[in-house]
């Protein structure tokens, strides 16, 4: 019996050994490499007779909604296949200045044809551990179809719109008229580069090229002016502000035109000037300004049709882009810009004594001069008083350190209203040196750093209202 268990061991080694030696002959099992794994529209770009083919991709990175993106980028793709024909009749063509504008029109109708495609159908999609890619396609000729409807619905709203436009003219009802022009305009606005052909009024006309010059045409029947065309102006104005008067009539027939809205703005220069107006029923705008905010002495006042205001504001990146091509009315005022003239007085005192030189009042008058104001040693020719009150303190010992304690009042009065207009203090403003003259010294240098990066802007702002 012990025998037989003998040999039962040595055969389950004998096996034992036989398996290692089988394992250790046998060769070695690769991992497939990644890049065979892929299929085949990834490695080679696909064609595929009678579609638009795009693929996109995205990270797996756990911070974005990756299928999306890869869609995303897949249809960006796909669009890059569709091209966008110019005609040569077609509005764009016209502008042969400026051949940036096909350009933009061409990417802004790329960029949002991917928001607006339809019927695309995926094909695959694959991955890996931190990829996504997917792939999709569109039939050429489903997409023109669908375009073909879309066109045509468009065509037919913005004739409609075309026609309510001619026959709102033909009433004298202008401004009316324009907006049909431009809700005909914006219905059509995906084809401009289109040479599209309809019947308005009886004859042929090339759709978008008629709404065009329908609305410039109308525009430049507007005849606009500013008045007084120049203006002598206080860069300090009033509480009340400074205006001029806008006018608008009609050329061909002096007509005023009530209602028209309006945009002004600096043209050359700087300042704060209210910006949006209408007309009233006799064709004028006061145009007021509040602030002069740059020191020309020569500065230019711009007022103008307001385009997008007049059309009903549009979002749309396609009017933005062609509404800058329009010449719309426009008029300007010259303003003749005074600078404002300064009477200064101060007292600088140092621990109570007089000081040989008054750094706080220079500090100022150097801050001021740069700013655009003038000075005078004469308080009645003046247009502003600034006075200035300063004095140190004696303050504790710590050790070796001496500590003062500066302050400075700062007025400023409108000299023809005798009203004070602004008041500041730099308050205890604290110096330090080896005795009292030297922290002094200390105290007066922090308060000018202070009065020029932390007072100065607010005091500007006041006294320039």
């Amino acid at each position: 019996m012990g025998t037989e268990k003998r040999n039962i061991y040595f055969v389950k080694r004998l096996y034992t050994l036989l398996f290692v030696i089988a394992a250790g002959c046998s060769p070695k099992v690769q991992p497939p490499d990644p890049e065979s794994l892929k299929p085949a529209w990834l490695k080679t770009e696909p064609y595929q007779d009678g579609y638009y083919t795009g693929i996109g991709h995205s990270v797996k990175d756990g911070t974005n909604n990756y299928i999306q993106a890869a869609k995303k980028s897949a249809l960006d793709d796909l669009i890059s296949d569709i091209k966008v024909n110019i005609s040569s009749t077609s509005i764009l063509s016209q502008f042969e200045a400026d051949k940036s504008v096909s350009e933009q029109y061409e990417q802004i109708i790329k960029t949002t044809a991917a928001d607006e495609i339809e019927e695309f159908e995926l094909v695959d999609a694959w991955e890996d551990p931190n990829n996504y890619w997917v792939y999709y396609r569109l039939s050429i000729s489903r997409y023109r179809q669908i375009k073909e409807e879309q066109k045509r619905n468009a065509t037919l709203l913005a004739t409609d719109y075309l026609q309510k436009a001619k026959d709102a003219e033909r009433a004298s009802e202008r401004l009316q008229a324009i907006s049909f022009y431009f809700q005909a305009f914006r219905s059509i606005e995906k084809y401009l580069g289109e040479a599209i052909r309809v019947q308005v009024d009886g004859k042929e006309v090339l759709l978008v090229n008629e709404i065009y010059a329908s609305i410039q045409t109308t525009l430049d029947k507007v005849f606009l002016k500013v008045d007084p065309p120049a203006l002598n102006i206080n860069r300090r104005l009033q509480q009340s502000g400074q205006s001029v008067v806008a006018k608008a009539n009609y050329k061909d027939n002096s007509k005023l035109v009530a209602d028209l809205p309006l945009f002004a703005a600096f043209e050359k220069g700087a300042g704060d000037v209210f910006p949006n107006y209408k007309t009233d029923e006799h064709g004028q705008a006061k145009i007021l300004l509040t602030k002069i905010g740059s020191r020309d002495l020569e500065q230019t006042l711009n007022v103008k049709v307001d385009i997008d205001m007049l059309s009903g504001n549009s979002s749309s990146p396609i009017f933005k882009l062609i509404a800058k091509t329009f010449h719309v009315p426009q008029s300007q005022a010259m303003l003749r810009v005074q600078r404002p003239v300064v009477y200064m007085t101060s007292l600088e005192k140092s621990l109570g004594q007089n000081k040989a030189s008054i750094q706080i009042s220079n500090k100022l008058r150097n801050l001021l001069a740069n700013n655009g104001f003038e000075f005078t040693d004469s308080k009645g020719t003046a247009d502003l008083w600034f006075d200035v009150q300063s004095d140190s303190e004696r303050g504790s010992i710590t050790g070796s350190i001496y500590i003062t304690y500066l302050t400075s009042n700062i007025k400023v009065m409108a000299v023809k209203e005798n009203k004070e207009i602004y008041a500041t203090t730099l308050d205890r403003v604290r110096g330090y040196g080896l005795d009292y003259d030297k922290s002094s010294i200390d105290a007066y240098s922090k308060a000018l750093e202070t009065l020029e990066k932390e007072r100065m802007s607010e005091l500007l702002n006041t006294i320039l209202q």
